[in-house]
């Protein structure tokens, strides 16, 4: 089995949990995997002691870039200490950042061999990608430690932060874990954890906007009759 390279971040942790290894699309609507890798990054970086997130706003307390590349392009989009307003909303920052966020993630795992990308058509004309497991795919040690962190009680920082996005993108039913107790557990985590919270936020407005939609769609063809 591959192993993971040197502490792997919170998104590419996240991103492997939420793809089918086998038929590389995700268990969640392509929309939220990108607010969650957003969100996954304001962890990391939370947890790198870099932003901290204060009455749902991102504060930068440490202005220097990660090692990381995708994190470091990332930060650059914070408004740095002295710099402008005091901080970025966060709800709109993980609503901006999700989709660079989630190509720069799939597009760095692709090269690395972690993952493979396969370009289909739907219906023959418009092209997709499906992203399974690659030859240097670690998928299974994610997997495997994040059961593990459940079963233990989510005993550390990065562990809970982890399962609050999980939670937040609704992925908890699909990855290992403890059972029913475990994902009300990790579900709470949700409100308590901001990035996590911003995630869920932006789901639920995609979620009433979508109910909206259908609504409006529903009222003109009833007046239509």
């Amino acid at each position: 089995m591959n192993r993971p390279p040197p502490g792997p971040t919170l998104p590419e942790e996240l991103l492997l949990l939420a793809l089918d290894p086998l038929r590389g699309t995700p268990y969640c609507r392509n929309r939220i995997l990108e607010y969650a890798l957003a969100g996954a990054a304001l962890a990391e970086l939370e947890l790198q002691g870099r932003v901290t997130g204060q009455r749902d706003e991102i504060q930068v307390v440490n202005p220097l870039e990660p090692p990381d590349p995708i994190l470091a392009a990332l930060m650059r989009s914070l408004t740095a200490p002295g710099k402008g307003r005091s901080g970025v909303p966060a709800q709109g920052w993980v609503r901006r950042a999700g989709q660079p966020a989630g190509g720069m993630y799939l597009e760095a795992a692709v090269q690395r061999g972690v993952l493979l990308r396969e370009t289909r058509r739907f219906l023959g004309l418009v092209p997709y990608h499906r992203h399974p497991a690659g030859p240097q795919s670690y998928a299974v040690h994610v997997r495997e430690r994040y059961a593990a962190a459940e079963r233990a009680g989510l005993p550390d920082h990065r562990s809970r932060a982890l399962a609050s996005l999980v939670a937040a993108a609704g992925l908890d039913r699909h990855v290992p874990g403890a059972g029913l107790a475990s994902r009300s557990a990790t579900r709470s985590l949700v409100h308590e954890r901001w990035p996590a919270h911003a995630v869920y936020r932006n789901v639920r407005r995609d979620a009433t906007d979508q109910s909206g939609r259908r609504a409006g769609g529903m009222t003109t063809s009833s007046g239509g009759e």
